[in-house]
């Protein structure tokens, strides 16, 4: 198991004094880290609030585009079904009783 005396001799004189600056320095900073992460987070989750509003209604809209078509769709297919291909055409054969010949 690595001691803590192993580390010290790994990380050297520049990894000591970064450590004890860090330790310093850190009550200072995270505040001022603090005070502008909390402006830039509050305007990325308003923009994201704004991107799901606007997509819920791109959405509503997409989804009665798509109710139309499928009832567009079903209109036409009860329309051909209610008129058939080919008429049957009376009979065309001329006979001399029709003609009254």
């Amino acid at each position: 198991m690595p001691k803590i005396t192993d580390f010290v001799e790994e990380a050297g004189a520049p990894g000591i004094i970064a450590g004890i600056g860090a330790v310093l320095l850190a009550p200072v900073l995270l505040p001022v880290i603090a005070g502008v992460g909390k402006p830039i987070a509050k305007s990325i989750i308003k923009g994201g609030i704004v991107a799901y509003e606007k997509s819920k209604g791109a959405f509503a809209e997409l989804g009665e585009t798509w109710e139309d078509i499928v009832a567009e769709a079903k209109a036409e297919l009860a329309e051909a079904k209610e008129v058939p291909a080919f008429e049957p055409a009376g009979n065309t054969i001329d006979t001399a009783a029709d003609n009254g010949v």
